[in-house]
């Protein structure tokens, strides 16, 4: 029953996260074409069949059947041909997102993945306008420098030292602890060759990792190999004295978050950062809900986390997502027309196939992580 209970706990939050999120998002393309001037058919919170909603001026309002995203409707978004594209009037043509100027529709499409980092800075505010501090992990504590070494330790009889910053090991080029620390847990009672940098010299050794009998995330005893070193883990954190002081450390929390989601990516493309990294809605589920349960702030923060690296995906230049968007835009731009609905169509098939092996990977890590290494 208290597995029924947690899931329910779980999926609720989970709801709360992805509404607030996509509420902003939207929010963001909907104000600015408002202002713009561009035609809002709908706003939706939701997809599927509407369940309630309210026409108010151009635009109608409504909660959709499916509580897992949103959109914003844009008179005119699909571009049209020929005779369709000349029978619009020229009251119609004024307020269509498609014959809107290109800086224009740049701006609109832009809002969405700015609102995403503006709500993560309203959550880090307000939280260091109460008194509240944020933390922020200092990426250089994510390398494989070590900083103790323990006594009758496999590493202290390699010659492992406080300072060392681990290279390789065997032929594999080392870049994270992570990385590090699961070759080592892999390879108990193996001798590993492994070069670390010292003094800006690289030192060639050699290293036996030690069988060792730990407990696993769940509970149950597992034998890993373990190597004596450690680290301590750091971050940065922020405060704010008053009110005004957490309106520029509101800023300084969403740069530093948004940096190192951006360094994530970038590590993550290059191959340096594992694809196990990549997590989909049942790792935002169980995350929501650990959240959740740490009270109202708990929950704001892993909102504020989540709205930066939306903002940040967001942007991407991938056909489908915004950022595909504006780089069809910024094309246009330059060479002074767009590019073709047929260039386009086929942009967005390739996007959309990304997007779905994305979307594969992260389900599979999700299933992974709650039925193999949980069970």
């Amino acid at each position: 029953m208290e597995s029924i209970h947690g899931f329910v706990f779980s999926l609720f939050s989970f709801l709360i996260v992805l509404s607030v999120l996509i509420f902003f998002h939207e929010l963001g393309h909907f104000l600015a074409a408002r202002r713009l001037g561009v035609k809002v058919l709908k706003f939706s919170l939701g997809f599927g069949p509407r369940v309630i909603g309210r026409t108010v001026g151009d635009t109608e309002y409504l909660i959709s059947a499916l509580p897992l995203g949103g959109y914003v409707k844009l008179f005119g978004e699909e571009p049209a041909e020929g005779e369709a594209a000349q029978a619009l009037s020229p009251e119609d043509r004024a307020r269509s997102f498609s014959h809107a100027s290109v800086w224009k529709r740049i701006v609109i499409v832009a809002a969405g993945p700015v609102f995403n980092m503006l709500l993560a800075y309203l959550i880090f505010t307000g939280a260091l306008s109460i008194g509240v501090p944020m933390y922020v992990p200092d990426f250089d504590s994510l390398m494989p420098v070590v900083e103790t070494v323990g006594e009758d330790s496999p590493a202290k009889a390699a010659g492992i030292k406080p300072g060392d910053r681990i290279v390789s090991i065997g032929d594999q080029k080392i870049s994270t602890w992570v990385q590090m620390t699961d070759i080592v847990r892999r390879n108990a009672g193996k001798a590993l060759t492994v070069v670390v940098e010292r003094d800006h010299q690289t030192v060639p050794l050699t290293l036996t990792p030690a069988l060792k009998t730990v407990e696993g995330e769940d509970g149950k005893t597992i034998e890993v190999g373990q190597i004596g070193i450690g680290k301590s883990p750091r971050g940065v954190k922020i405060e704010a004295a008053n009110p005004l002081e957490a309106i520029y450390k509101g800023g300084q929390a969403t740069y530093q978050w948004t940096y190192l989601t951006v360094e994530g990516l970038v590590r993550l493309v290059q191959g340096k950062l594992s694809m196990d990294n990549i997590g989909g809605p049942i790792l935002i589920g169980q995350m929501s809900g650990q959240a959740a349960s740490q009270g109202f702030g708990g929950l704001a923060f892993l909102i504020a986390i989540l709205s930066i690296t939306l903002g940040v995906m967001n942007i991407l230049p991938i056909p489908v997502l915004d950022g595909g968007h504006l780089l069809f835009f910024a094309i246009e731009a330059v060479i002074g027309r767009p590019l073709s609905i047929r260039k386009r169509e086929i942009a967005q098939q390739v996007g959309l196939a990304l997007l779905l092996l994305l979307m594969v990977l992260a389900f599979y890590n999700d299933i992974i992580r709650l039925f193999v290494k949980q069970g």
